[in-house]
């Protein structure tokens, strides 16, 4: 160790010259070492340690003016116009949570970097211009703007030259109705109409066509509502008028496509009177209206849609109705329908209506469906017969049991072992004739079950127009 090294730890003994640590009293030799001053116990020279008090104090005293220099500038410095003069730790926190939603405070996890910087900027004593503004929440879909309704009446031509181009036929892969835009891109027509589909086909009067989804449906109003895969340019729409205010004689136009086949047929007539179906208010008019018409607008004197076709009962004259245009209003507007069970009373009470056409298939398969039933009708009769032949046999010619259940108890001749019993010999010619006759109803029935099939006629509904007429047998599927 370097002699001064030594020097700043041990000091010499004034009786025998050895080095002898600082802090020790006594030396070896027994001498008793006098105490040493503060200074060189710290293990410098004294007036190094004097210069170093000296130093701590000033730094000390500097710190102290700086610090009362600045609060004296922060205490008196003109308050920024967004905030009180005086302001406190606590009362900038109280600031900084008052600019939060609903007054109360962000937590720090959630509050942006511009919140931040500005919250760290104000504990520091800066003087930000504002705190920042937190971004606007997103909002939800916006309803679509709707055209005004007009006020004043129309001429029927002009009435029909405006809303015409607005009319759509609407084509799903089960049937044919119509449709109405109300805007560019949104469209009015039945929930019967689309049915389960998710998109449908629009034919404009023009030839053209479009795509369609299905935005929304309230099957309780039978109110559905779509939205276009690509608007038109110059799309013509149809103002929502007001049904509330109709009155029983009142002049209504009707634009539809009945039959599904004449597209943008127009028919006339009046208010015959307004019901109530539940909370549903329901146009009942006078004008032709034939199933396809399903879907299309109901319009007053001024062109506004005041009704939506949505029922007619078959073989009746002029006993048709229209579902309040209001209710549609409200679901485009985004309010919940009145009610889930608005049209409870419609099904039940308004019964044997014809609302919507169906598709060709479904045609076929309705024409399938009544030869069959009028096939049956024929067979039931002479299974009848069959039926009085068979008891007569049983009687006279055959003696033991019948295997197995059916419909008729005469079927048992087409299953072998069925007939578990003996025919008696003198009634051979008898039992031969009856099993040719069973067998031509066999070929009866199961040509009968062929044409239905082709058709179009469900297996399920074949089977329950047999049943209905003792006629189901598994054999005829054979």
């Amino acid at each position: 160790m370097a002699e001064s090294e030594s020097a700043r730890f041990s000091r010499l003994c004034p009786s025998c010259g050895r080095r002898v640590v600082r802090r020790v009293t006594t030396c070896r030799c027994g001498a008793t070492l006098p105490p040493e001053p503060e200074g060189e116990a710290a293990g410098e020279p004294e007036g190094k340690a004097a210069t170093s008090s000296f130093r701590a104090a000033a730094t000390f005293g500097a710190a102290l003016i700086v610090t009362i220099g600045f609060g004296a500038y922060w205490l008196s410095r003109p308050a920024p116009a967004d905030q009180p003069a005086a302001q406190s730790a606590g009362s900038r926190d109280a600031t900084a949570a008052g600019n939060s939603p609903a007054g109360a405070t962000t937590p720090a996890a959630n509050r942006t970097a511009a919140e931040r910087e500005w919250e760290a900027a104000v504990s520091l004593g800066a003087s930000p211009t504002a705190p920042p503004t937190p971004p606007p929440a997103t909002a939800g879909p916006t309803p679509p703007s709707l055209p005004a309704a007009p006020t004043q009446p129309l001429s029927f031509e002009d009435i029909v030259s405006r809303a015409m181009p607005a009319v759509v036929l609407v084509e799903t892969p089960s049937g044919r109705g119509s449709g109405f835009f109300v805007t560019a891109d949104t469209l009015l027509t039945n929930v019967h109409v689309v049915e389960n589909n998710s998109v449908v086909t629009l034919r404009r009067g023009d030839g053209t066509s479009v795509s369609a989804r299905i935005e929304s449906r309230a099957p309780a109003f039978d109110i559905a509502v779509l939205k276009v895969l690509s608007t038109s340019p110059g799309q013509a729409t149809i103002p929502l008028g007001n049904a509330a205010g109709l009155r029983q004689g009142q002049d209504l136009i009707v634009i539809g496509s009945p039959l599904g086949l004449l597209q943008n047929t127009v028919t006339r007539g009046i208010v015959s009177a307004l019901r109530r179906s539940g909370d549903a208010t329901l146009v009942q008019t006078d004008a032709a209206i034939n199933p396809g018409n399903s879907g299309g607008p109901v319009l007053d004197r001024t062109g506004a849609a005041v009704g939506i076709t949505t029922m007619s009962f078959r073989e009746s004259q002029g006993l048709n109705f229209a579902v309040s245009i209001d209710h549609a209003r409200s679901i485009l507007e985004g309010h919940a329908p009145a009610s889930a069970t608005a049209m409870s009373n419609a099904a039940s009470g308004l019964r044997n209506f014809s609302p919507t056409v169906g598709s060709e298939a479904d045609r076929n398969r309705a024409e399938g469906l009544r030869a069959l039933e009028s096939r049956l009708d024929g067979l039931a009769r002479a299974a009848a017969e069959f039926d009085a032949a068979w008891r007569r046999f049983k009687d006279e010619c055959y003696s033991g049991p019948i295997k197995g259940t059916f419909d008729r108890e005469w079927f048992a001749v087409f299953v072998p072992g069925a007939m578990a019993g003996t025919v008696s010999p003198l009634c051979g010619s008898y039992f031969g004739g009856f099993q040719r006759n069973a067998n031509t109803f066999q070929s009866e029935m199961k040509s009968t079950d062929e044409a239905a099939r082709r058709a179009g006629v469900y297996p399920g509904e074949i089977r329950d127009a047999r049943r209905t007429r003792r006629l189901d047998f598994e054999g005829w599927d054979r």
